[in-house]
C-alpha cells in the first residue's frame, strides 16, 4: 500500500506547528527570506535568534542525510548552473513580493491576509508558466 501522503501531511503538520510557536513566543512570522534577510542586514539584539534558526534549517537537513539519507537520493536532472539562477530569481522575487512562499503561503495564507492570498497564487501560476516554457525549450527535462 502506497502511504506517501502521510510523510506529506507529518511534515505539512510539523511546518503547522512550528510556524504557530515562532508566532506565539516570538511574535514572528516564519518567512525564511525575512529571517535571512535580518541576517544580511542586522539590527542590534536582533540577530542571535535569526541565527540559531537558520543553522537548525541546515543542522536538520544534515541529521537527515546521516539518519536517512535514501531521503535524498532523488538526484536532480537538472544543470546546477539552471538550480542556482533559479535560487537568484527567487531571491529577487521575495524582495519584490515582500516575502517568500514559507511567509506567505503558511503564515499569510494561515492568518486569511489578502495580500499573502494573491502572492502565493502569483507564485504558483509563475512557477508552472516557468516550468512549462523552460521544459517546451529544452532547457529543463
Amino acid at each position: 500500500m502506497q502511504i506517501d501522503w502521510i510523510y506529506a501531511l507529518v511534515g505539512g503538520m510539523i511546518i503547522g506547528l512550528s510556524v504557530s510557536i515562532m508566532l506565539l513566543f516570538n511574535g514572528r512570522v516564519t518567512g525564511i527570506s525575512g529571517i535571512v534577510n535580518g541576517i544580511l542586514t542586522p539590527q542590534k539584539g536582533d540577530t542571535a535568534w535569526r541565527l540559531t534558526f537558520v543553522i537548525g534549517l541546515f543542522s536538520g537537513g544534515s541529521l537527515l542525510n546521516v539518519i536517512a539519507p535514501q531521503a535524498f537520493s532523488g538526484a536532480l536532472s537538472t544543470p546546477t548552473w539552471t538550480v542556482v539562477v533559479a535560487g537568484l530569481l527567487v531571491g529577487f522575487g521575495t524582495i519584490m513580493g515582500s516575502g517568500c512562499t514559507s511567509g506567505h503561503g503558511v503564515c499569510g495564507i494561515s492568518r486569511l491576509s489578502p495580500r499573502s492570498i494573491v502572492a502565493t497564487l502569483t507564485f504558483i501560476g509563475a512557477g508552472v508558466a516557468a516550468v512549462y516554457v523552460l521544459r517546451n525549450l529544452g532547457v529543463i527535462q
